[in-house]
């Protein structure tokens, strides 16, 4: 199958979301962006705003979210709405990569983490790239695999992760990429 049938979704911002967009423009590959109005990403290429009726569709509580990832959030409303475009994210994609760190209670750090617990409920295939372990892991029956190498296979995926990209995490999203689209 021709790389330009593949679409990439994921929401531009900073670290890796972009780099997974240069990576699907660099292979040709399509490239959706959602984002909201008044929201800053840094990727221009695909950029899909969604309609406060859209957002609002994909509403959550705040406090569910929280008390799923052990954690509190400070700017509901923002961060009400980044949950939102996450979930259209998740729910666009049929295989689920993320870049971040799995904590020990097994959710992912940060605001990703909710991408990657939407995929566990939507029963995505989810793979994370953590970058402390260093190594690529799967979701497979209510727990975290080691898995040496996953491939993009699905036309439709997803791409998320933390803001803060370091070299091991740029690294293989680049070997990612080359596996999957020689």
């Amino acid at each position: 199958m021709p790389n330009s049938m593949f679409t990439l979704f994921s929401g531009g911002a900073q670290g890796a979301e972009s780099q997974f967009g240069k990576l699907a423009e660099y292979h040709g590959l399509s490239e959706v962006n959602y984002t909201f109005e008044g929201h800053r990403i840094e990727r221009t290429r695909g950029v899909r705003v969604l309609t406060d009726e859209e957002l609002t569709r994909k509403d959550v509580s705040l406090t569910y979210v929280a008390k799923l990832l052990n954690r509190k959030f400070t700017n509901a409303e923002k961060m009400r709405k980044v949950l939102q475009t996450i979930m259209h994210q998740i729910e666009s994609g049929d295989q689920i990569f993320v870049v971040g760190t799995i904590l020990e209670d097994g959710t992912v750090k940060g605001g990703t983490g909710w991408g990657a617990e939407f995929a566990k409920i939507c029963n995505k295939e989810l793979y994370v790239f953590g970058q402390v372990k260093d190594g690529w892991f799967k979701w497979e029956h209510g727990k975290w695999i080691d898995v040496e190498a996953p491939v993009i296979t699905s036309q439709h995926f997803t791409g998320t992760g933390t803001r803060f990209l370091e070299a091991n995490g740029k690294k293989a999203l680049e070997e990612l990429f080359a596996r999957s689209f020689k």
